[in-house]
Protein backbone atom coordinates (compact mmCIF):
# COMPACT_ATOMS: atom_id res chain seq x y z
CA UNK A 1 0.00 0.00 0.00
CA UNK A 2 1.62 3.39 -0.95
CA UNK A 3 2.44 5.63 2.11
CA UNK A 4 0.16 8.45 1.66
CA UNK A 5 2.78 11.87 1.53
CA UNK A 6 2.01 14.95 3.41
CA UNK A 7 -0.12 17.91 2.06
CA UNK A 8 0.83 20.44 4.91
CA UNK A 9 -0.45 23.90 5.19
CA UNK A 10 2.20 26.77 5.36
CA UNK A 11 3.55 27.36 8.68
CA UNK A 12 6.83 28.80 10.35
CA UNK A 13 7.18 24.95 11.22
CA UNK A 14 6.53 23.65 7.88
CA UNK A 15 8.66 25.44 6.03
CA UNK A 16 11.32 24.99 8.31
CA UNK A 17 10.40 21.35 7.63
CA UNK A 18 10.84 22.13 3.50
CA UNK A 19 14.12 23.89 3.83
CA UNK A 20 15.96 21.51 5.79
CA UNK A 21 14.33 18.87 3.59
CA UNK A 22 15.97 21.11 0.43
CA UNK A 23 19.09 21.50 2.21
CA UNK A 24 19.28 17.43 2.33
CA UNK A 25 18.90 17.12 -1.33
CA UNK A 26 15.31 16.01 -1.10
CA UNK A 27 12.16 17.28 -3.32
CA UNK A 28 9.93 19.65 -1.89
CA UNK A 29 6.39 21.16 -4.05
CA UNK A 30 5.40 24.32 -3.96
CA UNK A 31 2.66 26.27 -4.94
CA UNK A 32 3.32 29.24 -7.11
CA UNK A 33 1.00 31.57 -8.43
CA UNK A 34 1.09 29.73 -12.22
CA UNK A 35 1.09 26.49 -11.29
CA UNK A 36 2.88 24.24 -8.59
CA UNK A 37 6.43 23.22 -8.60
CA UNK A 38 8.80 20.44 -8.33
CA UNK A 39 11.44 22.12 -5.82
CA UNK A 40 14.41 21.14 -5.50
CA UNK A 41 17.90 22.74 -4.24
CA UNK A 42 19.19 24.48 -7.21
CA UNK A 43 22.85 24.52 -6.96
CA UNK A 44 22.87 20.71 -5.72
CA UNK A 45 23.42 18.62 -8.79
CA UNK A 46 22.49 15.64 -7.45
CA UNK A 47 19.25 17.12 -6.14
CA UNK A 48 18.19 18.22 -9.71
CA UNK A 49 18.73 14.73 -10.96
CA UNK A 50 15.86 13.44 -8.69
CA UNK A 51 14.11 16.13 -10.53
CA UNK A 52 14.36 14.48 -13.76
CA UNK A 53 13.93 11.37 -12.39
CA UNK A 54 10.91 12.19 -10.82
CA UNK A 55 9.12 13.68 -13.33
CA UNK A 56 10.76 11.23 -16.24
CA UNK A 57 11.82 14.52 -17.79
CA UNK A 58 14.37 14.23 -20.75
CA UNK A 59 17.68 16.05 -20.08
CA UNK A 60 17.27 18.85 -22.61
CA UNK A 61 14.82 20.31 -21.11
CA UNK A 62 16.07 22.79 -18.81
CA UNK A 63 14.84 24.25 -15.48
CA UNK A 64 13.21 27.51 -14.01
CA UNK A 65 15.63 28.57 -11.28
CA UNK A 66 13.23 30.76 -8.53
CA UNK A 67 14.82 33.23 -6.38
CA UNK A 68 13.69 35.12 -3.37
CA UNK A 69 15.02 38.58 -4.95
CA UNK A 70 17.11 40.30 -7.39
CA UNK A 71 20.60 39.89 -5.87
CA UNK A 72 19.98 36.30 -5.47
CA UNK A 73 18.93 36.24 -9.30
CA UNK A 74 22.61 38.06 -9.66
CA UNK A 75 24.43 35.26 -8.05
CA UNK A 76 23.40 32.82 -10.45
CA UNK A 77 24.30 35.05 -14.07
CA UNK A 78 27.61 35.62 -15.48
CA UNK A 79 25.86 39.18 -16.88
CA UNK A 80 22.74 41.18 -15.84
CA UNK A 81 21.88 43.60 -18.43
CA UNK A 82 19.89 46.28 -18.19
CA UNK A 83 16.77 45.13 -19.82
CA UNK A 84 16.57 42.66 -16.93
CA UNK A 85 16.81 45.15 -14.27
CA UNK A 86 13.62 46.97 -16.55
CA UNK A 87 11.46 44.01 -16.57
CA UNK A 88 12.28 42.75 -13.14
CA UNK A 89 11.36 45.89 -11.70
CA UNK A 90 8.10 45.66 -13.29
CA UNK A 91 7.18 42.18 -13.47
CA UNK A 92 8.99 40.47 -10.36
CA UNK A 93 7.66 39.18 -8.42
CA UNK A 94 5.56 37.74 -10.82
CA UNK A 95 5.04 35.03 -13.38
CA UNK A 96 7.95 36.29 -16.19
CA UNK A 97 11.11 34.04 -16.28
CA UNK A 98 13.80 36.09 -17.64
CA UNK A 99 17.11 33.81 -19.83
CA UNK A 100 19.98 34.86 -19.38
CA UNK A 101 24.30 33.83 -19.42
CA UNK A 102 24.39 31.85 -16.27
CA UNK A 103 27.45 31.59 -13.57
CA UNK A 104 30.07 28.74 -14.09
CA UNK A 105 28.90 27.59 -10.75
CA UNK A 106 25.23 26.86 -11.72
CA UNK A 107 25.22 23.38 -12.48
CA UNK A 108 25.06 22.16 -16.16
CA UNK A 109 22.40 19.91 -15.57
CA UNK A 110 20.03 23.03 -14.19
CA UNK A 111 20.04 24.28 -17.69
CA UNK A 112 20.37 20.78 -19.69
CA UNK A 113 24.06 21.43 -20.73
CA UNK A 114 22.81 25.17 -22.31
CA UNK A 115 25.28 28.40 -21.51
CA UNK A 116 21.90 30.32 -19.96
CA UNK A 117 19.82 29.93 -17.23
CA UNK A 118 15.88 30.41 -16.59
CA UNK A 119 15.23 32.95 -13.53
CA UNK A 120 12.21 34.19 -11.49
CA UNK A 121 10.63 35.48 -8.27
CA UNK A 122 7.40 34.27 -7.95
CA UNK A 123 4.46 36.12 -6.86
CA UNK A 124 3.43 33.23 -4.04
CA UNK A 125 3.95 34.36 -0.25
CA UNK A 126 3.95 30.68 0.49
CA UNK A 127 6.99 30.02 -1.83
CA UNK A 128 8.78 33.34 -1.05
CA UNK A 129 8.99 32.78 2.26
CA UNK A 130 10.38 29.57 1.48
CA UNK A 131 13.02 30.89 -0.39
CA UNK A 132 13.70 33.35 2.22
CA UNK A 133 13.78 30.64 5.16
CA UNK A 134 16.01 27.96 3.15
CA UNK A 135 18.25 30.66 1.78
CA UNK A 136 18.58 28.51 -1.34
CA UNK A 137 17.65 29.24 -5.05
CA UNK A 138 15.23 26.55 -5.80
CA UNK A 139 14.67 25.02 -9.16
CA UNK A 140 11.37 24.06 -9.67
CA UNK A 141 9.35 22.46 -13.11
CA UNK A 142 6.05 21.94 -12.97
CA UNK A 143 5.06 19.07 -10.54
CA UNK A 144 3.99 16.36 -13.19
CA UNK A 145 5.36 13.60 -15.33
CA UNK A 146 6.31 15.01 -18.04
CA UNK A 147 4.11 16.25 -21.09
CA UNK A 148 1.40 15.14 -18.98
CA UNK A 149 -1.00 17.92 -16.87
CA UNK A 150 0.73 20.81 -14.83
CA UNK A 151 -0.78 20.56 -11.43
CA UNK A 152 -2.68 24.45 -10.19
CA UNK A 153 -3.69 22.51 -6.58
CA UNK A 154 -1.92 20.47 -4.12
CA UNK A 155 -4.13 17.21 -4.95
CA UNK A 156 -3.01 17.33 -7.79
CA UNK A 157 0.84 16.85 -7.40
CA UNK A 158 0.15 13.85 -4.55
CA UNK A 159 -2.61 12.54 -7.39
CA UNK A 160 0.33 13.17 -10.51
CA UNK A 161 3.56 12.24 -8.77
CA UNK A 162 2.59 9.86 -5.26
CA UNK A 163 5.59 8.73 -3.09
CA UNK A 164 8.05 10.62 -5.75
CA UNK A 165 8.05 13.74 -3.81
CA UNK A 166 8.48 13.82 0.29
CA UNK A 167 6.51 16.89 0.81
CA UNK A 168 3.68 18.54 -1.05
CA UNK A 169 3.29 22.52 0.32
CA UNK A 170 -0.69 23.31 0.05
CA UNK A 171 -0.61 27.07 -0.92
CA UNK A 172 -4.05 26.53 -2.57
CA UNK A 173 -5.74 27.30 -6.04
CA UNK A 174 -2.57 29.07 -8.11
CA UNK A 175 -3.82 32.67 -9.23
CA UNK A 176 -2.86 33.08 -12.36
CA UNK A 177 -2.68 28.62 -13.66
CA UNK A 178 -0.65 28.40 -16.47
CA UNK A 179 3.03 28.76 -16.28
CA UNK A 180 5.25 31.88 -16.79
CA UNK A 181 6.12 34.12 -19.58
CA UNK A 182 9.39 33.14 -20.75
CA UNK A 183 11.86 35.71 -22.73
CA UNK A 184 15.54 35.53 -23.78
CA UNK A 185 17.11 38.59 -22.96
CA UNK A 186 20.56 36.98 -24.63
CA UNK A 187 20.16 37.91 -27.85
CA UNK A 188 20.06 41.14 -29.87
CA UNK A 189 16.61 41.58 -29.67
CA UNK A 190 14.35 40.03 -27.06
CA UNK A 191 13.02 37.02 -27.67
CA UNK A 192 9.43 35.58 -25.93
CA UNK A 193 10.04 31.45 -25.83
CA UNK A 194 6.92 30.08 -24.37
CA UNK A 195 3.47 32.96 -23.98
CA UNK A 196 2.22 33.30 -20.63
CA UNK A 197 0.21 35.79 -18.53
CA UNK A 198 3.03 38.63 -19.58
CA UNK A 199 2.50 39.08 -23.19
CA UNK A 200 4.97 40.47 -25.50
CA UNK A 201 3.37 43.79 -25.81
CA UNK A 202 3.85 44.65 -22.32
CA UNK A 203 7.44 43.48 -22.06
CA UNK A 204 8.23 45.94 -25.29
CA UNK A 205 6.45 48.85 -23.81
CA UNK A 206 9.01 48.36 -20.68
CA UNK A 207 11.98 48.22 -22.88
CA UNK A 208 10.80 50.66 -25.14
CA UNK A 209 11.90 47.93 -27.98
CA UNK A 210 10.76 45.67 -30.14
CA UNK A 211 9.87 42.00 -28.80
CA UNK A 212 10.03 38.92 -30.99
CA UNK A 213 7.52 36.42 -30.55
CA UNK A 214 7.85 32.72 -31.42
CA UNK A 215 5.07 30.89 -32.36
CA UNK A 216 3.04 29.83 -29.65
CA UNK A 217 2.46 26.72 -31.48
CA UNK A 218 6.11 25.96 -32.18
CA UNK A 219 8.01 22.90 -30.89
CA UNK A 220 11.93 23.14 -30.18
CA UNK A 221 13.86 20.42 -31.97
CA UNK A 222 13.87 16.76 -30.16
CA UNK A 223 16.55 14.69 -29.48
CA UNK A 224 19.98 15.82 -27.82
CA UNK A 225 19.74 19.51 -28.00
CA UNK A 226 19.00 21.62 -25.47
CA UNK A 227 16.41 23.69 -25.49
CA UNK A 228 16.32 27.31 -24.86
CA UNK A 229 13.15 27.20 -22.01
CA UNK A 230 10.79 24.73 -20.69
CA UNK A 231 7.57 24.33 -22.62
CA UNK A 232 8.58 24.47 -25.83
CA UNK A 233 8.07 20.23 -26.54
CA UNK A 234 5.78 19.29 -28.92
CA UNK A 235 3.84 17.05 -26.62
CA UNK A 236 2.87 18.83 -23.30
CA UNK A 237 0.00 19.84 -20.62
CA UNK A 238 -1.80 16.58 -21.97
CA UNK A 239 -4.66 14.86 -20.27
CA UNK A 240 -4.48 11.06 -20.39
CA UNK A 241 -7.52 11.10 -22.66
CA UNK A 242 -7.03 12.07 -26.23
CA UNK A 243 -8.13 16.15 -26.90
CA UNK A 244 -9.82 17.36 -29.41
CA UNK A 245 -9.48 20.73 -30.55
CA UNK A 246 -12.65 21.71 -32.48
CA UNK A 247 -14.27 25.07 -33.65
CA UNK A 248 -17.69 26.19 -31.79
CA UNK A 249 -19.37 25.72 -35.16
CA UNK A 250 -18.48 22.56 -35.56
CA UNK A 251 -18.53 21.51 -32.18
CA UNK A 252 -21.86 19.86 -31.79
CA UNK A 253 -21.95 18.05 -35.50
CA UNK A 254 -18.38 16.31 -33.70
CA UNK A 255 -20.70 15.39 -30.92
CA UNK A 256 -23.10 13.87 -32.89
CA UNK A 257 -20.60 11.87 -34.98
CA UNK A 258 -18.98 10.36 -31.44
CA UNK A 259 -23.05 9.60 -30.38
CA UNK A 260 -24.37 7.79 -33.42
CA UNK A 261 -21.25 6.13 -34.52
CA UNK A 262 -21.85 2.17 -34.91
CA UNK A 263 -19.54 2.32 -32.15
CA UNK A 264 -20.48 5.12 -30.04
CA UNK A 265 -17.85 7.03 -27.74
CA UNK A 266 -18.31 8.39 -24.79
CA UNK A 267 -16.90 11.66 -24.81
CA UNK A 268 -16.15 15.24 -22.10
CA UNK A 269 -16.38 18.66 -23.48
CA UNK A 270 -14.72 22.02 -22.41
CA UNK A 271 -16.55 25.18 -23.96
CA UNK A 272 -16.58 28.75 -22.97
CA UNK A 273 -19.39 30.09 -21.67
CA UNK A 274 -22.38 31.63 -23.10
CA UNK A 275 -22.30 28.31 -25.56
CA UNK A 276 -25.40 26.24 -26.85
CA UNK A 277 -26.40 22.91 -24.59
CA UNK A 278 -24.74 20.55 -25.86
CA UNK A 279 -26.10 16.96 -24.54
CA UNK A 280 -24.62 13.23 -25.01
CA UNK A 281 -21.37 14.71 -23.10
CA UNK A 282 -20.85 12.55 -19.99
CA UNK A 283 -19.22 15.79 -18.23
CA UNK A 284 -18.97 19.02 -18.94
CA UNK A 285 -17.05 22.21 -18.20
CA UNK A 286 -17.66 25.83 -19.16
CA UNK A 287 -14.92 28.62 -18.65
CA UNK A 288 -15.11 32.27 -19.41
CA UNK A 289 -14.42 33.94 -22.27
CA UNK A 290 -11.80 36.03 -20.70
CA UNK A 291 -8.50 34.68 -21.20
CA UNK A 292 -7.16 35.16 -18.07
CA UNK A 293 -9.84 34.22 -16.54
CA UNK A 294 -10.03 31.11 -18.56
CA UNK A 295 -6.13 30.55 -17.79
CA UNK A 296 -7.00 30.07 -14.39
CA UNK A 297 -9.31 27.11 -14.68
CA UNK A 298 -7.91 25.67 -17.61
CA UNK A 299 -5.50 22.92 -15.91
CA UNK A 300 -8.43 22.09 -13.16
CA UNK A 301 -11.03 21.75 -15.62
CA UNK A 302 -9.20 19.68 -17.65
CA UNK A 303 -8.11 17.51 -14.57
CA UNK A 304 -11.71 16.98 -14.02
CA UNK A 305 -12.72 16.32 -17.30
CA UNK A 306 -9.69 13.19 -17.76
CA UNK A 307 -11.01 11.77 -14.44
CA UNK A 308 -14.40 10.89 -16.74
CA UNK A 309 -12.25 8.29 -18.45
CA UNK A 310 -14.24 9.01 -21.38
CA UNK A 311 -12.54 8.12 -24.97
CA UNK A 312 -12.43 11.68 -26.16
CA UNK A 313 -12.56 14.77 -24.44
CA UNK A 314 -13.78 17.86 -26.94
CA UNK A 315 -11.95 21.08 -26.62
CA UNK A 316 -14.14 23.97 -28.01
CA UNK A 317 -11.22 26.21 -29.61
CA UNK A 318 -10.46 29.54 -27.93
CA UNK A 319 -10.55 32.77 -30.40
CA UNK A 320 -7.48 33.05 -32.28
CA UNK A 321 -6.35 36.49 -30.92
CA UNK A 322 -3.19 37.62 -29.12
CA UNK A 323 -4.04 37.65 -25.26
CA UNK A 324 -5.32 34.29 -25.78
CA UNK A 325 -1.54 33.10 -26.87
CA UNK A 326 -0.60 31.00 -24.01
CA UNK A 327 -4.16 29.36 -23.46
CA UNK A 328 -3.96 28.26 -27.38
CA UNK A 329 -0.39 26.91 -26.61
CA UNK A 330 -1.25 25.13 -24.34
CA UNK A 331 -4.25 23.34 -25.33
CA UNK A 332 -2.50 22.93 -29.14
CA UNK A 333 -0.04 20.76 -27.24
CA UNK A 334 -2.51 18.60 -25.75
CA UNK A 335 -3.23 17.53 -28.99
CA UNK A 336 0.38 16.36 -30.70
CA UNK A 337 2.25 13.29 -30.70
CA UNK A 338 5.13 13.10 -28.14
CA UNK A 339 8.56 14.28 -29.27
Amino acid sequence: MRTPIPIVAITPATLADAAARLRRGELVAIPTETVYGLGAHALDAQAIARIYEAKSRPAWNPLIVHVADVAAAQALVADWPERASLLASAFWPGPLTLVLKKADHVPDIVTAGAATIALRIPAHEGTLALLRTSGLPIAAPSANRFTELSPTTAQHVADGLGDRVGLILDGGPCAVGVESTVVDLTTEQPVVLRPGHITPDQIAQVLGEPVRKRSPYAAADSGTTPHASPGLSARHYAPATPVWLVSETDVPEVARSLSSDAAPQRFALLALEGGLALPGAQAARRLPRDPVLYARGLYAALHELDEAQCDVLIVERPPDEPLWDAVNDRLLRSTRESD
